[in-house]
């Protein structure tokens, strides 16, 4: 059977559809090259017996290396959401005469000429329909937004499965979409070792303390780990942060994430509290930008807690991260999160700024509560593991070519 998977997202491109995409992919890869006699779906392997068409871009084409005789890698010069991947990707997923192919994301061509599964992460476009989330026009964006439900539904409506990363979602889906029940597969992400293979040399070489000293951070900080969307509700964050400093005057709150539209709103807000200036290297807030793997596993263990203040999300990677590098967790009540996250965080009401600040200075100053905490965390990561991920996409694979 020839399997296509879109990997256009492989890789830090694509940010946490990046991660999930290039996990699966990997170990997909592992797994298939593991077990390379045929293999059927009752010995818990998915089946060995695909051959794999990976489409990729031109940023990440070079990144994705795995000596397979059963892989191809076609680079597809088509940017995401774009008018070229509905017109002319389905030309391209035709030419290779596929079996099936995965959607690691929604967006789907409408007129994908074959069998298809494609994973739905979480709705937010259709919770947070908001002129804020956007830096379009009044009239593109109400374009746009209609192209979205139009490719969405689609996409839903045609697959012959759904994969979701969280019971949520499912819920989701079946409550605003309809979705039959028997039609989606739920596969909860793993927790990626973020220093491995050549990370692994470069993290033992780096020093803890000259890794803070690059990016101007105190040893006595929070962290946020993730994009600046407005749902992320990082503008409350510096609210309430900005009242902690008066309890905590030598505290820090380090934001890490692509610098862009986004972040440069929050960079805004910072500065409307005063605690932030783009030349002041003692600013309370600091935005690193863009920090490599290697140099995230040494913030997330240096930080005094990790921040998670969003108001959805359909899984919840980065706190989970977090929790296996033995950083506490204070987080949102809301969406998927407390299924993630179960017992390990500590929670709060996203919208309760006063809530959310007594949260994150217990979490600071209640030393019983910070090794409950942390010792819970790294029992809460056990549960997820991108191979059992990966495995359970194959066996996905397996049933929709063999019904």
């Amino acid at each position: 059977m020839r399997i296509g998977i879109d990997a256009r997202f492989y890789g830090p491109v694509g940010k946490g559809l990046g991660r999930y995409t290039q996990e699966v992919v990997d170990n997909i890869m592992k797994i298939t090259s593991a077990y390379p006699l045929r293999q059927s779906a009752a010995e818990g392997r998915g089946g060995a017996d695909f051959d794999f068409v990976v489409f990729l871009s031109p940023e990440n084409f070079d990144e994705f290396v795995f000596e397979q005789d059963n892989v191809k890698k076609v680079c597809l010069r088509m940017p995401w959401y774009s008018w070229q991947e509905q017109l002319l990707m389905p030309f391209y997923l035709w030419r290779e005469k596929l079996d099936l192919i995965h959607f690691p994301h929604f967006n789907v061509p409408l007129f994908t000429p074959t069998k298809f599964i494609v994973t739905i992460h979480d709705l937010i476009l259709t919770h947070f329909p908001t002129r804020r989330a956007t830096t379009l026009n009044p009239f593109i964006y109400y374009l746009k937004s209609l192209a979205y439900r139009l490719v969405i539904f689609g996409a839903i409506k045609r697959a012959k499965k759904i994969i979701t990363v969280s019971e949520f979602t499912k819920n989701d889906l079946i409550t605003q979409f309809r979705v039959k029940a028997d039609k989606i597969v739920v596969t909860y992400e793993g927790v990626s070792n973020l220093a491995k293979g050549r990370d692994s040399l470069f993290v033992a070489k780096l020093d803890n303390q000259e890794t803070l000293k690059q990016y101007h951070i105190a040893n006595n900080f929070l962290l946020y780990v993730g994009n600046a969307y407005p749902h992320k509700n990082l503008e409350v964050l510096l609210r309430v942060f900005a009242k902690l400093l008066l309890r905590q005057p030598d505290l820090r709150l380090v934001l890490i994430g692509k610098e862009d539209y986004f972040y440069n709103r929050v960079h805004d807000s910072a500065r409307a509290l005063n605690l932030w200036q783009r030349e002041n290297i003692n600013s309370p807030v600091i935005f690193p930008g863009y920090v490599s793997d290697a140099q995230l596993e040494i913030l997330y263990r240096e930080a005094r807690a990790y921040i998670f203040p969003s108001l959805y999300e359909g899984f919840g990677l980065p706190p989970l991260e977090a929790m296996a590098r033995s950083c506490p967790v204070a987080s949102s009540n809301r969406a998927a999160l407390p299924e993630i996250l179960g017992s390990a965080a500590l929670y709060f009401d996203p919208e309760d700024e006063n809530e959310m600040l007594e949260k994150i200075w217990q979490i600071l100053n209640e030393g019983a509560l910070r090794e409950s905490l942390i010792a819970q965390g790294l029992e809460q990561v056990k549960k997820y593991s991108w191979w059992q991920c990966a495995n359970q996409t194959l066996m996905v694979y397996h049933q929709v070519l063999h019904v």
